[in-house]
């Protein structure tokens, strides 16, 4: 997982996109949108973080380091 990567994606592509890229890294596809990353794992983690990152800067009117902290916050909890 890298936060830049992350954040460069947040701020070039919109949520329907992003969802489009999930899809399609799901089934084994390559994304139409550009999403960086050393195999389709590290990819569809990047793209899922920058959607959960996306929502929350809508839902709760968060700026891009704000949700990206929370999303980091979010994988610490689970990790431990």
């Amino acid at each position: 997982m890298n936060i830049q990567i992350i954040k460069h994606i947040v701020d070039s592509y919109t949520i329907d996109q992003l969802k489009a890229a999930e899809e399609a890294l799901l089934n084994e596809q390559k994304p139409e949108i550009e999403i960086e990353g050393i195999d389709e794992g590290e990819q569809l983690t990047h793209t899922l973080a920058a959607i959960f990152c996306k929502e929350e800067m809508m839902q709760n009117n968060l700026n891009i380091n704000q949700a990206v902290r929370l999303y980091s916050q979010r994988v610490r909890n689970s990790i431990t």
